[in-house]
């Protein structure tokens, strides 16, 4: 009885320390199609399910309680035989230190998003091959959550993963399938990834480490610096914005970020909000009902 135990120990303790990277929700909205009870919708939410949270997406061992949470919604607008066009709502968020709060770090509505599925057909990722735009556009979305996140916790920390995301783009370019490509708009995977690579929004990822690391980490030890932390984070913001105005990357920020920053600075110390509100004004003005109710 003992052996069985000690052997049940030791199989737990690899599982925790083998525990994949992703604690994943995926959701088939098929409501817009009129058929939303098919079946081929409830076997695609159960595989996607379980590729995205068992697959081994990098070499670093993530503890069960390091995973990232993250949401993937897919509203199925049309489909026919095994061909489906849809959107992708990707959100993704990290847990702050010392609290039972949970700080969004991506939030991404893809509306360049159609693809192929048989019913219970494979899925499997090659970064080397393109053979699924369902598998390829999930994997560029979690390699970028995972750089995200690694942002959060170093300066810089994700730029190897945010390079496999290029990978991605680079080989599904050849596809004809949209948002692999420069030509394919403003607001696709391609922009997203070529901002977020480029030397000219290196502040992106300072600030992403100073509003995180050094402020909402530390919001339980010192609110007062940590709020100027968060500050000085979009200070960096508004100088890409001031290069680029209207960048696709900072428009995603804010997309995730609006909400809480207006709550971090309606409460607590009271901190200098002149230039922060102002530079929030500015880099983000279709959020000034957010900025407006900062008062301290």
């Amino acid at each position: 009885m003992r052996k069985i135990t000690l052997l049940l120990a030791f199989f737990g303790a690899v599982f925790t320390m083998n525990a994949q990277e992703l604690n994943a929700t995926v959701t088939i909205d098929a409501e817009q199609t009129g058929q939303p009870n098919f079946q081929v919708f409830r076997t695609l939410e159960q595989q996607l399910t379980e590729f995205i949270n068992n697959t081994t997406w990098t070499k670093k061992e993530f503890k069960t309680q390091e995973r990232i949470d993250c949401n993937f919604t897919i509203i199925v607008q049309s489909f026919e035989s095994t061909s489906f066009s849809a959107t992708l709502q990707v959100q993704a968020s990290r847990p702050v230190f010392n609290s039972i709060y949970d700080t969004p770090i991506y939030n991404y509505n893809d509306r360049q998003f159609s693809f192929d599925y048989n019913e219970f057909q494979p899925l499997v990722f090659n970064i080397n091959t393109f053979d699924s735009n369902l598998v390829s556009v999930l994997a560029y979305h979690i390699y970028t959550i995972l750089g995200l996140d690694a942002d959060t916790f170093e300066q810089y920390g994700g730029a190897e993963y945010f390079a496999t995301a290029r990978q991605i783009v680079n080989t599904a370019a050849s596809s004809n399938f949209q948002g692999w490509k420069a030509t394919d708009g403003t607001q696709s995977r391609y922009r997203y990834n070529d901002a977020i690579l480029s030397n000219v929004y290196n502040e992106f990822h300072e600030a992403m480490y100073l509003y995180h690391r050094q402020g909402l980490d530390k919001m339980e030890s010192n609110k007062r610096e940590a709020k100027n932390s968060i500050i000085q984070a979009i200070a960096r913001l508004k100088s890409i914005n001031d290069r680029r105005p209207n960048a696709y990357l900072l428009r995603t920020f804010f997309d995730a970020k609006s909400d809480e920053i207006e709550k971090i600075f309606s409460g607590g110390p009271t901190v200098d909000i002149n230039t922060l509100v102002e530079n929030l004004n500015r880099i983000a003005p279709t959020r000034r009902s957010n900025w407006s109710k900062i008062k301290l």
